[in-house]
């Protein structure tokens, strides 16, 4: 089964880049979240949104969180895409592990669970650009913030 995984070192603790994706205001800073709802345990929903508006959700990331060490490891499974234009997308594992080394941590994510069609070729080649993307702005953002 394909999967996204990208690598990058953030000069921060890994604590820090664990909090940046679990904290609702961390997440609405770096990665532009307008609601998210996060029960952190094992168990617990993990659900984020962008482009809210008065007529509705433009998309949202939701599933379920499997592993939750906060200085180390988030691992969301049953993970479902939902696109107001796209059929729903899913389940999907996404895994955020933070591990220490000298100047910082490494970031390891990986996203994985695509399976065949044209709307998941879409979303894959998506995914696969705007990941590493995004976690440039992550380290952009957490390297900018005060120790």
């Amino acid at each position: 089964m394909r999967k996204v995984d990208v690598h990058i070192l953030i000069k921060t603790d890994p604590a820090g880049v664990i909090r940046a994706f679990t904290d609702p205001s961390l997440l609405r800073d770096w990665w532009s979240v307008e609601k998210s709802f996060i029960e952190l345990r094992t168990g617990g929903l993990y659900t984020l949104a962008w482009q809210v508006t008065a007529q509705g959700i433009g998309y949202i990331t939701t599933g379920i969180i499997h592993s939750y060490h906060p200085e180390a490891e988030l691992v969301i499974g049953n993970l479902l895409y939902i696109n107001a234009e796209k059929p729903f997308l899913g389940p999907m594992t996404l895994r955020v592990k933070a591990t220490g080394t000298d100047g910082g941590s490494i970031l390891y994510l990986c996203q994985e669970g695509y399976l065949e069609g044209e709307v998941w070729e879409w979303y894959y080649h998506s995914v696969q650009e705007a990941w590493p993307e995004v976690l440039r702005g992550l380290k952009g953002y957490l390297e900018a913030r005060p120790a």
